[in-house]
C-alpha cells in the first residue's frame, strides 16, 4: 500500500432506515424517524459519528433543510452540524439564499417536533458556515475522489434519498452507519435501489437503543 493510498480518508454514509429498507416515505415523509428515535444512548452514538467527521457532504435538498434548522437549534447535535465544514453537491449551484420555499416535508416535521428547542440565536460564524458552503458542481465520482485525497477526518454523507443512492451506486462508500428504526413503511424511497449487481457487506458493530432502534455499521466486503 502506498503512502498516498494510506492517506485517503474514507467516505461514511449516515442514514436512518426503516426495517424494510426505506429512508423516506413516498413523498419524503420522515415522521417515522422522530417517532421511533430519541434517548441519550442514540444521541451519544450520533454525536460520536458527527464528532469524528471532517466535512459534511449532502445534496441541495438536504442542505436547504439543514441550513434552515441547525443554526437555530439548541439540540446537542447542533454544534458539530454547524461547526464542521460543508460541501454541497449541486450541478446547478445554490439559490440566492432565499430558502423558505425550498424546504421539504421532512424538514417541516423536524422543526415542528423540535419547536421547543428551535430558539437559539446563531453567531455570524454559524450563519456563514451554512451561507457559504463549498459547492461541488462536477462529476460525483471525481468530486468524491478529490475530497478523499484531502487531509483530515472522514467525509460524512447525509441524505436525501436520491443523493444517498447516487453515492451507493458509485461504489465509493467506505462505511455505512445506518440507524434502523422499528417501523415498516411498505412503500417509499429505498436506499439500495439501482444497483447493477449484489453488494456484500461486512458487519462491524450493532448498537441497540432504548427506543427500539439500533445502529449498524457495515463496510463493503
Amino acid at each position: 500500500m502506498t503512502a498516498t493510498t494510506a492517506a485517503k480518508r474514507k467516505l461514511v454514509l449516515k442514514m436512518s432506515v426503516s426495517l424494510d429498507g426505506f429512508v423516506a416515505g413516498p413523498n419524503g415523509e420522515a415522521d417515522w424517524v422522530f417517532r421511533t428515535s430519541g434517548g441519550d444512548d442514540s444521541t451519544r452514538w450520533v454525536l460520536d459519528t458527527l464528532g469524528d467527521a471532517g466535512v459534511h457532504i449532502m445534496g441541495s435538498g438536504s442542505y436547504y433543510d439543514m441550513a434552515a434548522f441547525w443554526p437555530y437549534s439548541e439540540m446537542p447535535l447542533a454544534r458539530p452540524m454547524n461547526d464542521i465544514p460543508k460541501v454541497i453537491f449541486s450541478r446547478h449551484g445554490l439559490d440566492d439564499g432565499t430558502r423558505g420555499d425550498q424546504t421539504t416535508r421532512a424538514f417541516a416535521e423536524a422543526k415542528a417536533r423540535n419547536a421547543e428547542r428551535h430558539g437559539a440565536t446563531p453567531t455570524v460564524a454559524v450563519l456563514d458556515s451554512w451561507a457559504r458552503p463549498t459547492v461541488a458542481r462536477g462529476d460525483l465520482v471525481e468530486e468524491i475522489q478529490r475530497l478523499k485525497q484531502q487531509p483530515g477526518k472522514y467525509i460524512l454523507a447525509h441524505g436525501g434519498a436520491r443523493f444517498a443512492r447516487s453515492l451507493v451506486t458509485s461504489g465509493l462508500i467506505d462505511e455505512y452507519r445506518l440507524a434502523i428504526h422499528p417501523v415498516t413503511l411498505g412503500q417509499g424511497q429505498p436506499l439500495f435501489a439501482g444497483l447493477s449487481s449484489p453488494a456484500d457487506l461486512r458487519l462491524l458493530s450493532v448498537t441497540p437503543f432504548s427506543s427500539g432502534a439500533m445502529a449498524v455499521v457495515y463496510q463493503p466486503a
